[in-house]
């Protein structure tokens, strides 16, 4: 299958000097990108929690879903990296248009994924494990936990996301007053939840079609990809 080479100047921003519709790309075909145009991005977003292999990883994928026109919402892309401990702030919504990172957050994963770190991870309906790859956000509504955001996966490792009612929500054990008292973060049935604070914002602005990503360092799953 035909490649196409990504190779922008550097400086220049992504939908703003360079728009979508300036780079030609036939639908089906696979986008490389430039290491060069990858490190030229991440160092505007000047946050070195996010490591560059991770977000490397993201943005081919969220291309590759934009050249597809799967995604209509082409301003964020939200990366969470699981190989991180669920202390530490490990979400990051990203604006593409302004090259940079709005929100940074703590974020649950699945009780039956690990403790402090997720180390096990399915599509499989009442696993309790959170699932990684490449989502679709959708439709909010309102649930148990108030206002939420239902996630459509992309790929095989999360295909049944939304059988499983994998959402966004915020969550009380998500909170640094519970990692405090009890050593990590709390879990959550597969859901990646979110603090009370600032969720609501988050989901207001990633909903309806933009590109999420639950990175693990899994080898299995990156050597199976079709998206990385």
């Amino acid at each position: 299958m035909k490649k196409i080479f990504l190779f922008l100047l550097i400086g220049t921003f992504f939908f703003s000097a360079v728009s979508w519709e300036d780079i030609s790309v036939d639908p089906g075909e696979d986008i490389e990108i430039s290491s060069s145009y990858s490190l030229t991005i991440y160092e505007q977003l000047n946050n070195s929690d996010l490591k560059f292999e991770v977000f490397e990883y993201a943005l081919e994928g969220y291309l590759k879903l934009v050249s597809k026109n799967e995604l209509d919402n082409l301003q964020y892309l939200t990366i969470i990296d699981m190989s991180m401990s669920s202390n530490k702030e490990r979400l990051f919504v990203i604006n593409m248009r302004e090259n940079k990172i709005e929100h940074q957050s703590i974020v649950a994963h699945g009780r039956a994924s690990g403790n402090e770190f997720a180390k096990y991870f399915s599509n499989t309906i009442n696993s309790h494990q959170s699932s990684i790859g490449f989502y679709e956000t959708a439709e909010t509504y309102f649930g148990k936990h108030g206002l939420s955001l239902r996630l459509d996966g992309l790929e095989y490792s999360n295909s049944n996301a939304r059988k499983r009612a994998i959402v966004i929500h915020s969550a009380d054990y998500v909170s640094e007053s519970f990692i405090k008292k009890f050593g990590r973060l709390g879990r959550s049935y597969g859901c990646p939840s979110l603090p009370k604070k600032d969720y609501n914002a988050i989901i207001q602005k990633i909903k309806a079609g933009s590109a999420l990503f639950i990175y693990s360092s899994d080898q299995d799953y990156l050597n199976r990809s079709s998206l990385i």
